[in-house]
């Protein structure tokens, strides 16, 4: 028959794994030194085939670093733009533009612009300046000198972001955002608004570029708006020529330059249409990579003779630990006391503490085993007791044999349920609640409303439970006879509470219609009297009432207390 283990993993017939379970055990140190072979040889000879293609897949894995730089750089660039959008929309919807006020809108966007660098014009349809927030209002303005991007605002009736351009009245190099304006009456305008390539080139600069790469951002026409390096000037054509070959999607472009090879990544910008250039020389990048795998080979050799030493050593101490883990283990199976080692492996001490926890539990356990053993000897013997007066009570009273057996049997039930409890609830006790409902359920009726149950929770010791569930067995089954269950209108209401040092309990059953009850002594009141008054040292009292009988007992508080009850009394007194 096959194992289970050869149902599941078929290849392990192949090469019998069988025969290899049975082969003799190898030590630890051969198992470590297979793991650190395992872990390291595969990065070993992975560093092998690196050095052996490190050009290409280093260059793949340099290249794709930097075309996600360039889409994050070229993405900052775009949100600066965005955001010079952002404003113009939120000044040509000022009331003072729409109504006209040019000295209101001058001083409002004068506000508005304050330290973010950036300036407003005001250009009519001949674009003839009308306001300019670089000189004061009312000043004599020229002829702007990006009239392109205006124009074509207007004839797209859309926003148009201008190449750069070296300003007159700014005296540096700048670019525009230019935003048509229609209003209601009148010519329409065009909202600039113009800003330093500074703000561009502090973008880049806060991106950190690995050694040997630099970023340049260039315009429509290939002219340098900022870069990280010193050879690339603002204004000026970028070397690396990528225009004028044609609009090329980004991405990663090869590039050579007088001779020179170039690795260069490069992202459009959809909104602006300027260029990020990612570049680097291919020499550079291939130094810096040779040496990386140089001492990744190194480093690996180094990894190697650490890890076999480490494994020599760590098998070491396992092998002793492990070996006095054993004796607890034999000690423990022999039933000998065991005690908790420190050894320098955690999970070892743990295991040892665990043999130490085992083997007390174990003492716990076999003198557990003994008490309960005398527990059931001594409740068999009460039982037999309860089930012998039961018997000679039930035959005392009864007609026939078949009278004799049915009561008998419900009486037997009773306490059966009783014992149901006495069992779940143990060493605790059994609380009242639930005996009363466990012995009134057989007889209840289907009107749960008929009966009212209320008082505190009070537990019992568990021969007051017994005592008690079979003097509630038999209030209950004359209920049911003759009582509050056997008319349809008949009420049931069980009050208890504790009095100082007294349980009293009231059961008291309304019947509508009474009959008249017979004075013949039943094993009921033989119950009570011998069981709750002999047993329990309870004071009953017995009322009749024209609507139902009702039953009063009064039973010291220590002679239905549970153990833990009074353990918890004696603990509150000391």
């Amino acid at each position: 028959m096959k194992s289970d283990k050869e149902v599941r993993f078929p290849f392990l017939r192949r090469v019998g794994w069988r025969e290899r379970a049975h082969t003799a055990p190898r030590p630890i140190a051969i198992f470590l030194i297979l793991v650190v072979a395992v872990t390291i040889l595969p990065a070993l000879g992975f560093s092998i085939v690196l050095l052996k293609r490190n050009n290409e897949a280093q260059q793949q894995v340099v290249s794709t670093l930097a075309a996600a730089t360039a889409a994050s750089l070229s993405e900052a660039v775009d949100r600066e733009a965005s955001g010079m959008l952002t404003i113009l929309r939120v000044l040509s919807s000022t009331p003072s533009l729409r109504q006209g006020d040019l000295q209101g809108f001058y001083d409002r966007s004068q506000r508005a612009l304050a330290g973010t660098g950036g300036f407003l014009i005001v250009l009519d349809q001949n674009f003839n300046q009308l306001m300019n927030t670089r000189a004061p209002y009312g000043s004599k303005l020229e002829k702007p000198v990006d009239t392109k991007s205006p124009a074509l605002a207007l004839e797209k009736r859309q926003p148009i972001i201008s190449d750069i351009y070296f300003g007159k009245t700014a005296k540096n190099w700048v670019f525009n955002v230019a935003l048509p304006y229609f209003p209601d009456k009148g010519p329409p305008l065009v909202l600039v608004l113009t800003q330093s390539t500074d703000s561009l080139a502090r973008a880049l600069v806060r991106h950190n570029l690995a050694d040997g790469w630099n970023v340049t951002l260039v315009d429509r026409r290939n002219v340098v708006i900022a870069s990280s390096s010193d050879h690339d000037p603002i204004g000026k054509p970028f070397f690396l020529d990528l225009i004028s070959r044609g609009p090329s999607p980004s991405g990663r472009v090869p590039v050579t330059y007088q001779g020179v090879a170039y690795r260069a990544s490069v992202q459009v910008s959809g909104l602006t249409g300027w260029t990020t250039v990612i570049w680097a020389r291919s020499s550079v990048i291939d130094r810096s990579m040779r040496r990386s795998l140089w001492w990744l080979g190194f480093g690996g050799l180094i990894v190697i003779a650490l890890g076999t030493a480490a494994a020599l050593f760590l098998s070491r101490e396992i092998t002793r630990s492990v070996r006095r883990l054993a004796r607890d283990a034999r000690r423990l199976g022999a039933g000998a006391s065991v005690e908790p080692v420190s050894h320098p492996i955690a999970e070892i001490t743990a295991v040892s503490a665990a043999l130490a926890a085992a083997s007390e539990r174990r003492k716990q356990a076999e003198n557990e085993i003994r008490f309960l053993m005398r527990e059931v000897a001594h409740r068999s013997k009460n039982q037999m007791t309860v089930v012998s007066s039961i018997a000679k009570q039930t035959a005392r009273t009864a007609r026939n044999v078949d009278a004799f057996h049915d009561s008998f049997q419900k009486r037997l039930f009773g306490l059966a349920r009783s014992t149901d409890l006495l069992i779940a609830g143990g060493v605790s006790g059994v609380e009242f609640r639930e005996l009363l409902a466990t012995q009134i359920e057989p007889f209840q009726p289907s009107d749960g409303e008929r009966i009212e149950l209320s008082g505190p929770e009070v537990r019992l010791s568990n021969q007051a439970a017994q005592m008690l569930g079979l003097g509630l067995h038999e209030l209950a089954t004359n209920a049911a006879k003759y009582g509050a269950f056997s008319a349809p209108k008949g009420r049931l209401k069980v009050h208890w509470q504790v009095r100082g040092e007294i349980f009293d309990l009231v059961w008291r059953e309304y019947v509508p219609r009474l009959r008249k009850r017979t004075e013949r002594r039943g094993f009921g009141t033989e119950v009570i009297e011998r069981m709750l008054v002999g047993a329990l040292d309870a004071e009953p009292q017995r009322i009749l009432h024209r609507d139902g009988i009702e039953w009063r007992f009064a039973i010291p508080l220590d002679r239905i207390r549970s153990a833990s009850q009074i353990e918890g009394a004696d603990r509150q007194e000391e």
